[in-house]
């Protein structure tokens, strides 16, 4: 097993177990911490879906900073496991952990979010996909702020999109985007 800890908040410095996924690339801490300051002022309170919960450490991130609650999705039946371990290990109580695709998830679920992290696997279209369900689907209200991890190297489609925040640490960009209304 591989860990990642938990930077501030409630369970600052715990650590979240997860399992060794070739797929599995956890946000760096330094990253992490870029884009919970640029989120500061939308955290509090905030329904935040972690679109591709990998290490879970987005969505844990965003509880233990004050979020109301979070939705964690993956689809490897491990890595549920491991989530599943990880919330009742801290008491992640308004966490829930659904096991369905991106694609699948967001097809048959019609809630809205307050802030929504996509870090998919970078080798896959993924995405894009993922950004065309947001921006056209009914989970994002006008104030909703996405996060996009991706590589440098292949950057996101963001037609359709403001980018408010943007940086790049290594091969890795992390943008803060919001859909054009």
């Amino acid at each position: 097993m591989n860990e990642v800890r938990i930077i501030s908040g409630k369970w600052r410095r715990r650590k979240l177990a997860f399992p060794n996924r070739p797929t599995l690339r956890p946000t760096p801490d330094r990253a992490r911490e870029t884009v919970f300051n640029w989120l500061a002022a939308w955290l509090d309170g905030a329904r935040c879906l972690d679109l591709f919960a990998g290490s879970g450490a987005l969505g844990f991130e965003s509880l233990s900073r004050g979020a109301a609650e979070a939705t964690l999705v993956d689809d490897d039946p491990v890595v549920i496991r491991a989530l599943q371990e990880n919330a009742r290990a801290i008491g992640a109580t308004h966490c829930a952990i659904v096991r369905a695709s991106a694609r699948d998830f967001l097809r048959s679920n019609e809630r809205s979010w307050d802030i929504v992290f996509l870090d998919p696997p970078f080798d896959s279209a993924l995405l894009e996909h993922s950004l065309d369900a947001l921006g056209t689907g009914p989970h994002l209200h006008p104030e909703s702020i996405v996060y996009v991890e991706s590589s440098v190297h292949l950057p996101p489609p963001l037609d359709g999109w403001t980018t408010i925040k943007s940086t790049r640490t290594g091969d890795v960009q992390s943008q803060l985007v919001q859909r054009v209304v």
